[in-house]
């Protein structure tokens, strides 16, 4: 995590955080100590569950944004997902 949540929130909220971290913006950046940290919190089925939900969430953002369908009063940030090319 490049934002220094690590010192404020519990080992188990900083290891799924690290997960989200590296499953939205950089895969490289799960560690193999991250990954021993995820199995050290979650089993094998609360795992799935966390990475799972956090990808739906993350390509249902994108459809949404790609169709327009994002509440207007909605701030919304655009980031490119890993290996997409920005229009910048």
């Amino acid at each position: 995590m490049r934002d220094g949540y690590e010192g404020v929130v519990a080992p188990k909220e900083a290891a799924a955080l690290a997960l989200t971290d590296a499953l939205i913006g950089d895969p490289d950046a799960l560690t193999p100590a991250a990954r021993d940290a995820l199995l050290s919190h979650f089993d094998d089925g609360e795992l799935a569950e966390l990475a799972l939900g956090v990808g739906l969430f993350f390509g249902l953002s994108k459809v949404l944004v790609a169709l327009g369908l994002e509440p207007e009063s909605m701030p919304t940030t655009i980031l490119p997902a890993p290996g997409s090319v920005s229009a910048g």
